[in-house]
């Protein structure tokens, strides 16, 4: 419907674009084609673009409201994709954090020549890089029990890597069961009331447009129907955010991965926890000398994962694997 506006000083003639926009993939509010990276404004979804051509960096920013790894309140991690190109940057906001990594994910695939960290996160991972090369380098000799177990986890690791999918979905099941338990049933009914109110702001602003009222309550009204109806919606109840739909799929996420691990014999994981993360902290755990069976690391692992709060900073590369297996581990109370 609209053109997209070019953000960098280059361009695509607009049979192209228009093409290139059409057919691009849509993840959230933003898309990525062949050409371009489609980025939106605050409203409007693919609202501006960048060629390829021009693009520097594109990575994840995350800021942590009030609650933090807790999951409280309604919005517990804001997520954003900062796109770096030739003369600026573009922060485009996203309501899944979900969404920005399988964003960041096509375009390493696609694009393995745009860096998808921040310049000083890149300085930050070499450092850590060269850090745990050091700690491996000074650790203690294995027993042969221990090894035995590394082995085992990485035989593991294997055969949950190949079927990705059903490790996705536990996590973003986990994830969103979480989130929904830490949100106070009363913000539902809030939202519900701040939608009514909007859609009344809404009519009633359409209303004084037809009788020709003052020119400033057209912004007024309209505005704050706007932004009422935004906010309403993000926590509404619908017929996928409820809590019967948010724990049944959680349920089915978890029966999938129980059905695939059937056939592995002595999986050192439940279904439950099923995820390579989980696996390869584990696995660091036991060549760290903290563990030597995988009952042990698991309940290592565990420990970890209670130590980590709002008031703690870690990495990057550690907030991801954070933020896809602690969930899990909260929702079953690390049983």
């Amino acid at each position: 419907m609209l053109k997209p506006y070019p953000l960098s000083a280059g361009r695509i003639d607009d049979a192209s674009l228009a093409e290139d926009k059409k057919t691009c993939r849509k993840i959230g509010p933003c898309g990525i084609g062949r050409h371009a990276l489609y980025l939106n404004s605050f409203f409007i979804d693919r609202r501006y673009y960048v060629p390829f051509s021009m693009v520097t960096r594109v990575y994840k920013r995350v800021a942590m409201s009030k609650g933090g790894f807790s999951g409280k309140g309604i919005f517990a991690t804001l997520s954003y994709l900062v796109v770096e190109f030739d003369g600026g940057q573009k922060v485009c906001n996203f309501k899944y954090e979900q969404q920005v990594d399988e964003f960041l994910s096509v375009i390493r695939a696609e694009h393995p020549s745009i860096p998808c960290v921040s310049a000083a996160a890149e300085q930050r991972i070499a450092e850590e890089k060269a850090r745990r090369e050091e700690e491996e380098r000074n650790r203690p000799p294995m027993s042969a029990q221990a090894e035995k177990t590394v082995q085992a986890l990485d035989n593991a690791i294997d055969y949950l890597e190949r079927r990705p999918e059903l490790t996705e979905r536990l996590s973003a099941a986990a994830k969103r069961r979480r989130n929904f338990q830490c949100t106070n049933g009363s913000y539902r009914w809030a939202a519900m009331a701040i939608t009514l109110l909007g859609f009344a702001a809404l009519a009633y602003g359409i209303v004084s447009f037809v009788r020709h009222g003052s020119f400033s309550i057209y912004f007024t009204l309209f505005g704050l129907a706007a932004i009422f109806t935004f906010a309403g919606f993000s926590v509404l109840p619908t017929a996928r955010n409820n809590r019967t739909s948010i724990m049944q799929n959680d349920a089915q996420a978890q029966e999938k991965m129980q059905a695939y691990l059937a056939d592995y014999m002595n999986f050192p994981l439940p279904a439950r926890y099923a995820h390579p993360v989980v696996l390869r902290r584990m696995q660091r755990a036991v060549m760290d000398g903290r563990a030597v069976t995988t009952a042990q690391a698991l309940d290592v692992v565990k420990t970890d994962l209670k130590a980590l709060n709002a008031d703690v900073t870690v990495s990057q590369e550690e907030y991801d694997e954070v933020v896809a297996i602690k969930p899990m581990f909260l929702n079953a109370e690390y049983q």
